[in-house]
């Protein structure tokens, strides 16, 4: 079984010639620094031919020696140099599923070969403080790397300190004034396969970048969804891992590409762009049974904790657990399942032809800024028209859907004012903005109105089983409420954004 750990540690080239550690005692702090040994490390590095993991800072590994051998997978943890998690797994022949599936969507189905290996002579000290607590290792590494087919190797001497779980970040920086005194500085690699392939001549150097974004309305789409196209390759693994809110944001992606396919269908051919359109819409809807439960439980959760304990009556809290662990485990296999399907690497692998060859239309020719503006408007014109629909219906069934298509809606004009922001500035920063709080508020109605049907079905089931259904009406009954209020605050919130200003700015 795989197991994580958060890697926080600094490397540092060690000075030419014969070097020792300074007294590391002096670092303030430390009471004692505790020779722990050599141990002899052999690593193979493994990576697509044309290098993806590098390209992306992620490092796949399988290692001999020491107390942790077997295979590595390290992902970067987005904008914290020097911070990455540690996915480990147990010595086996090839790459376990858990962790050739965090790697899926960057490698498409390609073989992953040996690039690099490396042999570290490894020279280990613990730094404990005053009550004997670790708090931070520091690693003296002589190190020979080897190109995969052997026939060049380089050789160089680094330090690594890393800091101990549950240690306060800023030990480090004390680490290093102690160690700049002594003519140590930061390595210029960020790591050691980085390194190793670049003094080898193993790297295979990416392929020159898209150009700068220019003025034109195709530029800054074209920009648009490259950048969202990468967040969905990089939320992946993410999404396996079950780490906090990476569901939704990579629905969020999925939905700002599909929006941008429908505003800008003036700049990207319809014809290309809808087929993955809908690709797109199915992965946000598979996505969606782990998100849509995810909201509704902590919903709900939230209004019981706000009851009395008086009207908590029956086993309300035991029936709400089991209702909601036994479809979070159904969500979570179907998730992975998703992500390990082909429908969805052919949706990434189309996504790529579209971005390298993308289908431009000559209104793409046109300058940016009053494109974007017009493509704005259009969309708030649309939600100008649903909610006034909204508004004109009786309380009810009717009204409820008129209320979620108004919300679609608002999304699309509102990732209409965030992609316009590069070229239009503050004042599509603003509408944006507007734009997000009528999102909110219609998007809290919705919730409310999907808690009734998960409240009701609650009541059923326990009546069913001859339990009181007192809470769950009350629950009900409040969701009633909120709706209601929603619907009473949207003329003043609509109001507040019906009247945008998208002159450049």
């Amino acid at each position: 079984m795989a197991e994580t750990k958060r890697e926080i540690e600094r490397k540092y080239d060690a000075p030419t010639g014969r070097f020792r550690l300074p007294d590391l005692l002096k670092v303030p702090g430390v009471s004692a620094v505790v020779d722990k040994g050599v141990v002899e490390l052999d690593a193979v590095y493994y990576d697509t031919e044309d290098q993806r993991l590098a390209t992306d800072r992620i490092t796949l590994r399988r290692r001999t020696g020491g107390d942790d051998a077997g295979w590595h997978l390290k992902l970067p943890v987005a904008l914290s140099e020097g911070v990455r998690d540690e996915v480990q797994a147990p010595p086996s022949a090839t790459l376990p599923r858990a962790l050739a599936g965090l790697v899926r969507s960057r490698v498409r189905g390609d073989e992953l070969i040996p690039v690099v290996r490396l042999h570290s002579s490894r020279d280990v000290s613990h730094l404990t403080g005053a009550d004997g607590s670790l708090l931070a290792e520091v690693c003296v590494d002589a190190v020979r790397a080897e190109r995969a087919d052997g026939e060049r190797t380089t050789a160089w001497t680094e330090i690594e300190v890393e800091l101990a779980d549950g240690a306060d970040p800023e030990f480090l920086g004390k680490v290093e004034k102690r160690l700049r005194k002594a003519g140590v500085e930061r390595s210029g690699s960020a790591s050691k396969l980085a390194r190793a392939l670049e003094e080898t001549g193993a790297a295979r150097h990416a392929e020159p970048q898209a150009p700068a974004r220019g003025d034109t309305a195709g530029d800054h789409v074209l920009a648009h969804l490259r950048a969202q196209r990468d967040a969905l390759v990089e939320l992946d693994p993410a999404v396996r891992r079950d780490l906090p809110d990476s569901v939704h944001q990579m629905r969020v992606a999925t939905r700002r590409i599909r929006s941008a396919f429908k505003t800008y269908k003036k700049v990207l051919d319809p014809a290309v762009t809808e087929p993955v359109g809908e690709e797109l819409k199915w992965l946000a809807g598979e996505l969606g049974i782990d998100r849509d439960r995810e909201v509704l439980t902590e919903r709900i959760t939230g209004r019981m904790d706000a009851l009395p304990r008086t009207l908590l009556l029956g086993p309300v809290r035991g029936r709400l657990r089991i209702w909601a662990v036994a479809r979070r485990h159904g969500s979570r296999r179907h998730t992975v399942a998703v992500l390990d399907g082909k429908r969805y690497l052919d949706l990434l692998r189309a996504l790529d032809a579209l971005l390298a060859e993308p289908p431009l239309l000559p209104r793409a020719a046109k300058p940016a800024a009053p494109f974007f503006a017009k493509a704005a408007l259009k969309d708030h014109a649309r939600l100008a028209t649903r909610i006034e629909h909204a508004l004109a219906l009786p309380a009810g069934h009717d009204r409820d859907l008129a209320m979620h298509d108004a919300r679609k809606a608002a999304k699309r004009a509102r990732y209409a004012g965030e992609t316009a922001a590069p070229a239009l500035g503050k004042q599509a920063k603003r509408f944006a903005r507007g734009m997000k709080d009528v999102q909110s508020l219609l998007g809290d109605h919705q919730d409310s109105v999907v808690a009734r049907e998960a409240l009701r079905d609650l009541a059923i089931q326990a009546h069913a089983a001859g339990e009181t259904a007192f809470t769950w009406g009350l629950l009900y009954g409040q969701e009633q409420a909120s709706a209601a209020d929603r619907e009473r605050e949207l003329p003043e919130v609509w109001e507040r954004a019906a009247k945008p200003d998208l002159s450049a700015g």
